[in-house]
């Protein structure tokens, strides 16, 4: 009994330190501390654990700086900037000189170049986008890059990692970097046969032990392939047989993905190099070969725009809400996960409220119980705003999608939520272009008729147990 009040009482000090810690010297927003102080309050013993594993902070550490020698990638961002700032950019589609501040913004605070000699292609279901990714591995000359957040032990991942150690055999550089936590499952021997063709593969915060990452709540969310410098891909689709609408929990899966051609592709480029860089120590040079010369032409506008704890700003979000901000006729957003602070909450209300249509598309089914009882409940507010939400019926939608007056509109691996924004190392397409603008449009109304609109009638039916779990998920959605 004795040694029973001693373990609670270094418990109950413990608890005390760390919401001291919480509160003076972590400087987080209010709704974080308080969601924090919470945890720690209602599991004193388990609270401060979880504290550690997931409660660390990278802000401020600059982890993907460029180098020295690629200083003509900064003289390329000052040049850009001295552009836009005298009004020389010429653009091509003449309704994007309404997005010009964005665009800077995106320049300055993500040094993300604007490149308007782009073309893309649109996918939305699994054996698409992975026919089209193997064929272009299939068809590389000198090298393959990619980053996965999940990379799955079964039968597509394996045909990946087969159709690559091939290329890796044939003398082609080939470079895989997956997260650490989301390919967790993953067998050590899984890469061997790549590694021994002559493959690099690199894990980024690896576990320190089996099942146990002490920077689990850090996670490379990025998906992007670049294929000899020339072709690249970006958006949701990880690599596994679930993406491909082959688990009987899910069903169909329906997601977006891009295919980018053109100049934008050494922004995916460079951000590979970085990140590759970070977690493998090779010290690879930006090479002129991985940003070989593109055939000019005029096309698509785009942005690759980049953030993560480590950022100073919040890149994306800040993105987002540009475009919310900027809307006056519609706003169309699909993301598997809605648990967005309170800029994005005040402002998709602000735009609602002044007449603009809002429609938001969430799935129909939880893959993370709290998060989607979370996104529930800010369905509830929104929708007292004039905001219109839909659940995906068909299958499980992972669409990170935002479009915008059939102008402007981003694809990539965020989610509208406060995970996205803050923790995540997350990649989007920004792109400046009406014809692509209205082809996502149209995917959006054509998902529509495989959806349930959340009316205020059946928000209100909401039995009493639904309501309870909402308010508790509502209250840790800044940690979740």
């Amino acid at each position: 009994m004795k040694y029973i009040f001693q373990i609670s009482s270094i418990l109950t000090y413990l608890n005390l330190i760390f919401v001291i810690i919480v509160i003076f010297f972590e400087r987080k927003n209010a709704s974080t501390t308080w969601a924090w102080l919470m945890v720690l309050a209602l599991l004193p013993g388990i609270g401060f654990f979880l504290y550690l594993i997931l409660g660390q902070n990278l802000s401020r550490r600059k982890m993907f700086d460029l180098k020295t020698e690629e200083d003509k990638f900064h003289k390329e961002l000052l040049s850009q900037g001295k552009a836009f700032i005298q009004n020389h950019i010429d653009f091509y589609d003449k309704d994007m000189i309404d997005f010009k501040n964005m665009m800077y913004m995106h320049l300055t605070n993500s040094q993300s170049v604007f490149t308007q000699d782009n073309n893309i292609d649109i996918y939305t279901n699994g054996d698409d986008i992975f026919d089209s990714l193997i064929n272009s591995i299939k068809n590389a000359k000198d090298h393959i890059h990619m980053v996965y957040y999940i990379i799955k032990n079964d039968n597509l991942g394996n045909k990946v990692v087969k159709a690559l150690t091939k290329k890796a055999a044939e003398g082609i550089d080939i470079r895989i970097l997956y997260d650490g936590m989301g390919s967790i499952q993953l067998p050590k021997h899984f890469f061997n046969e790549l590694e021994k063709a002559g493959g690099k593969v690199a894990c980024f915060f690896p576990s320190i032990l089996p099942l146990i990452n002490i920077r689990v709540n850090y996670r490379n969310h990025r998906k992007i392939a670049v294929i000899d410098g020339k072709e690249s891909f970006i958006g949701g689709f990880n690599i596994g047989d679930e993406y491909l609408g082959k688990s009987k929990r899910f069903g169909y899966w329906r997601d977006t993905h891009l295919k980018i051609t053109g100049s934008a592709v050494d922004s995916l480029q460079q951000r590979f190099l970085l990140d590759w860089r970070y977690a493998s120590t090779e010290k690879i040079a930006f090479d002129k070969k991985y940003f070989p010369k593109k055939d000019f032409y005029k096309g698509i506008g785009v942005q690759i725009v980049s953030s993560g704890p480590d950022s100073e700003w919040e890149q994306i979000k800040n993105g987002y809400l540009k475009m919310i901000q900027s809307a006056k006729k519609n706003i169309y957003i699909q993301t598997p996960y809605l648990v967005p602070d309170d800029s994005i909450t005040e402002a998709l209300k602000i735009a609602a409220l002044s007449g603009v249509d809002v429609r938001i598309m969430i799935p129909n089914k939880p893959d993370h119980p709290f998060v989607y009882w979370a996104s529930y409940s800010y369905i509830g507010e929104l929708m007292k705003g004039g905001v219109r939400s839909y659940t995906y019926d068909k299958g499980f939608i992972h669409s990170k999608t935002i479009v915008v007056d059939s102008k402007v509109a981003s694809v990539g691996t965020a989610n509208m939520d406060i995970r996205s924004f803050k923790l995540n190392f997350e990649v989007n397409a920004f792109i400046y272009d009406s014809t692509t603008t209205k082809k996502l449009e149209k995917i959006f109304e054509e998902d529509i008729n495989n959806c349930t609109e959340i009316t205020k009638e059946l928000y209100e039916k909401r039995c009493v147990k639904i309501k309870l779990k909402e308010s508790i998920s509502r209250l840790l959605s800044p940690i979740l």
